[in-house]
């Protein structure tokens, strides 16, 4: 069997061709692995869940009657501290929930920083 010559520099240059390509496309390309993609899309999930349940935590401290109270302890509490602060009034505890979401807790604070 007779390989004419043109084929191996034509097989080589294919080969480097198909690795420059997957270089640039994963590099520059934004292609991503299953993997990366899946954790991508929890991360967004968990964003979007958090910030659908802010405005419920907010609505939540609206309806407690020691607001002002309780929002003038935040503004004297040191920020490391406010975080738990919210999860103790039980604002960032959800309807039908057990506990509550520290992501949504600081998801709450930010928002009642904004207004408050």
């Amino acid at each position: 069997m007779n390989i004419p010559e043109w084929i191996k520099p034509g097989l080589i240059g294919a080969g480097a061709g198909a690795a420059a390509i997957m270089v640039v496309g994963f590099s520059w390309g934004g292609w991503v692995t299953e993997s990366a993609a899946q954790k991508m899309a929890a991360e967004q999930a968990q964003q979007e869940v958090v910030a659908a349940l802010a405005p419920i935590c907010l609505e939540q401290s609206r309806q407690d009657p020691r607001m002002q109270e309780t929002l003038a302890k935040l503004q004297a509490a040191s920020s490391y501290k406010r975080r738990d602060m919210v999860i103790e009034t039980g604002w960032a505890t959800m309807p039908g929930a057990d506990e509550a979401s520290r992501a949504v807790a600081s998801a709450c604070l930010d928002q009642l920083a904004e207004r408050f």
